[in-house]
This record gives structure tokens, C-alpha cells and sequence, in this order.
């Protein structure tokens, strides 16, 4: 099973729980419809990797705040990339299919390291830089979902395991990735960094 590093020890997450099209510039810059209710997929743990490899031409990069579950509550927050194959996720909307395909391959969730948290879920952000530019930019109050609706509708459900993760949805900004790209994702609580994560793609 894949692990991942949490406050300097391994946690073995489940499943990585995202959340679809919870902003509404990036819904817009896709040119998605506005949901009704909370979208919500999985990837498996045979997805998770803390390396970000170059897949294809048409996979797009998606910058989350994650946040790590214990006793069905938030207990850490982190960094991830959500991977997805643009061209065959485009297809298969079209059809009504499943995007598994196109979301849940291999590696195709990059989480950096994970840190507790307790504090003020509101005031968390942030910030993704490629090459040494800002591209994506999240916070609380940009989220259609909050962090506590996001859990009680995935309970309603599914089982919460410990060492879960919640990935919360990507912001405006994303696109395609090159070979060599350097990736830093940033997680601050109002001006304090929380944890930064750093990857080459290779």
C-alpha cells in the first residue's frame, strides 16, 4: 500500500476523496456547468505518489488544498496534485461515463507532506508557483463546498478511514505540464506557512 508523510511518519490513506468543480473560475475556465449537488470521486491508493511524472501532452495539473482525516474530523492539512488526462476526460463527460480513466491512474495523486492542524480552517490558502510564477491561487472563501460540508456529504456515504484524504478541488489556473517544470505548493493559515512541497517533474 502507498503511504504518505505525515508530521514526519508514514499514513496510509484509503482512498484520496476529491472534490469536483468547487470553484466557480475554474468550472467557468473549463467551461463546465455549475453542479447542483457536490461532485465527488475517488482515486485509489494505487494512485497516490509523492514524485510528479511527466504522463502525456494532454494531462493537466490541479492544485488542492488536502486535508488528512482521523476520527472522521480533519486532523492535517497538505499539498496535492490532481492529475487528469484532459483529452480522455473530455470524451468520456461527453458520454455520461465514469472518469476513472482519466482521474485514478497511477500516480496520478502527487501529495506532498502532511502537517496537523487545529486551527481556523477559514483563514487557509493557497498558493502553487511553476517555474518561479504564481498560478494558482485558492482559499476558504473562494470554495463553493466548505471543508465541514465537504465530510458531512461524503458520510452520508462512504467510510471516512483514518489517514483518508480529501482532496477540495482545484482553482483557476490550470494546465498542461512539461518535463523538468519545477512545482512549489505553499498551505498557509493567514500569513503562516504551514508546509511546502517542491517536485521536478520527471
Amino acid at each position: 500500500m502507498k503511504t504518505i508523510n505525515y508530521n514526519n511518519q508514514k499514513a496510509t490513506p484509503s482512498k484520496v476523496v476529491c472534490i469536483g468543480r468547487n470553484y466557480v473560475e475554474h468550472i467557468k475556465e473549463l467551461n463546465n456547468e455549475t453542479p447542483d449537488t457536490m461532485v465527488v470521486f475517488n482515486k485509489p491508493n494505487s494512485a497516490i505518489t509523492d514524485k510528479l511524472y511527466f504522463i502525456s501532452e494532454d494531462t493537466r495539473f490541479e492544485g488542492e488544498i488536502c486535508f488528512l482525516i482521523k476520527n472522521k474530523k480533519i486532523n492535517g492539512v497538505g499539498f496535492g496534485l490532481d492529475l487528469t488526462k484532459a483529452d480522455i476526460q473530455n470524451k468520456i463527460k461527453t458520454k455520461g461515463l465514469p472518469w476513472e480513466r482519466a482521474k485514478a491512474f497511477d500516480n496520478s495523486a502527487v501529495l506532498g507532506e502532511f502537517v496537523s492542524f487545529d486551527g481556523d480552517i477559514k483563514k487557509l490558502r493557497l498558493e502553487l508557483f511553476i517555474n518561479d510564477e504564481l498560478i494558482q491561487f485558492a482559499n476558504y472563501d473562494l470554495m463553493i463546498y466548505k471543508p465541514n460540508n465537504m465530510i458531512e456529504e461524503i458520510k452520508t456515504f462512504m467510510t471516512l478511514e483514518d489517514g483518508d484524504i480529501i482532496m477540495s478541488g482545484t482553482p483557476k489556473g490550470v494546465g498542461n505540464y512539461k518535463l523538468e517544470d519545477k512545482f512549489v505548493g505553499k498551505i498557509f493559515c493567514e500569513d503562516n506557512l504551514l508546509v511546502e512541497s517542491s517536485w521536478i517533474v520527471c
